[in-house]
């Protein structure tokens, strides 16, 4: 982690605290190296862009060789094609209600446009947003294979992309996601393992009802690693672009791979055993626990206890050196994707510190 400190000594002159701090030269290893792996293994990278929601990111993924971006709602989805993305895969059981319905209109027109569906009311309700024109919107069926969030049981799959031909859309292929996967170490694989059969099972199902399911989607970053090989086609990591401390403790990522922290400022230093930062839920979010901590920070073994709005009670362990009111620490978050939301701007470096350019995370505030 000394290179996270060098390059926050370089910056300590020109930025104010609390901010995002990127090392672009790790963040590009980590997306050449995701691109690496799914070269080795015959696989399509489709990257989530929830975990950075910027353009500029987004174009670096792609340039390395993404076929395109994931999307976890339609204002992120609008973000993108509008800058030029023309392969999106909305990840999510969109309902159509509202504006989303023509604004979903409006994306298959410009973009080749993908959305997951895991039930007959959302392919209904999907078809007749679409109009006389049901066939330039692709849907992609979304199941279950063990996270117990939404998606169907995997023996419906085929069953769903026949309610979706018939009503004209296009039925591409089947996706799921192994959040058990970050439960601990172990899980990771056998998460995997569960994705795996799932979307056996679904592409099973395509093929009983003369469907071909061309792509086959998997995430996420922490099992990933165990994802290559049998019916997928494609991984959706979105993570992996910065790391955090929860995929740190997985082993999906080093220490020296953490792309991203939050540099903060001690405030106040009144209480034996801890400071003060100024970083609190509004920079850090809310992910955490008294056992784990709210972050921590890089290179020490000194553990964020609690955080109110604008604070962060940074404990310090016995015999460690005093952090003097002005100092200035790297803070590593748990799950880096509340993070990047609460900020305008990404500060932009290098290892070295000398570098700074400042990218905006446009697709801010954009949660429908």
């Amino acid at each position: 982690m000394n290179r996270l400190h060098r390059a926050l000594d370089g910056l300590l002159a020109r930025i104010d605290t609390p901010a995002p701090i990127v090392l672009a030269d790790v963040m590009q290893d980590n997306i050449d190296r995701m691109q690496d792996f799914a070269v080795r293994h015959d696989l399509d990278v489709r990257p989530h862009v929830k975990t950075h929601k910027c353009v500029e990111i987004g174009r670096r993924q792609v340039e390395a060789g993404a076929v395109g971006l994931t999307a976890g709602n339609v204002g992120e989805a609008e973000v993108f094609a509008a800058a030029g993305f023309d392969d999106i895969f909305l990840a999510y059981p969109v309902w159509p209600s509202g504006t989303k319905g023509p604004r979903i209109r409006r994306l298959a027109g410009t973009t080749r446009l993908r959305i997951g569906v895991d039930n007959v009311a959302a392919i209904d309700a999907l078809a007749d947003a679409m109009g006389d024109e049901p066939d330039r919107l692709q849907v992609v069926v979304e199941v279950d294979c063990g996270a117990r969030r939404s998606g169907a049981p995997p023996e419906l799959a085929g069953d769903l992309a026949r309610a979706a031909r018939k009503r004209g859309l296009v039925p591409a292929g089947v996706f799921t996601y192994p959040g058990h996967g970050s439960s601990g170490r172990a899980a990771r694989e056998c998460a995997a393992q569960d994705q795996e059969a799932a979307l056996t099972t679904a592409v099973r199902g395509f093929r009983a009802a003369g469907i071909t399911a061309e792509v086959v989607s998997a995430g996420s970053t922490p099992t990933v690693a165990f994802s290559a090989g049998g019916v997928i086609t494609e991984i959706r990591p979105g993570e992996y672009v910065f790391g955090d401390l929860n995929n740190s403790r997985l082993g999906a990522c080093t220490d020296d791979q953490i792309a991203l922290f939050v540099a903060a400022t001690v405030v106040s230093d009144r209480v034996p055993g801890q400071v003060i930062l100024d970083t609190g839920t509004k920079a850090l979010g809310r992910e955490g626990s008294p056992e784990l901590g709210y972050g921590a920070v890089a290179g020490t073994d000194a553990v964020l206890a609690k955080l109110n709005e604008y604070h962060g009670f940074l404990a310090l362990p016995a015999g460690a050196d005093r952090l003097g009111v002005g100092t200035v620490v790297p803070v590593v978050p748990n799950h880096v994707c509340p993070v990047v939301i609460n900020f305008e701007e990404l500060i932009v470096t290098d290892s070295t510190g000398t570098a700074l350019r400042r990218w905006p995370v446009d697709a801010r505030g954009f949660l429908n």
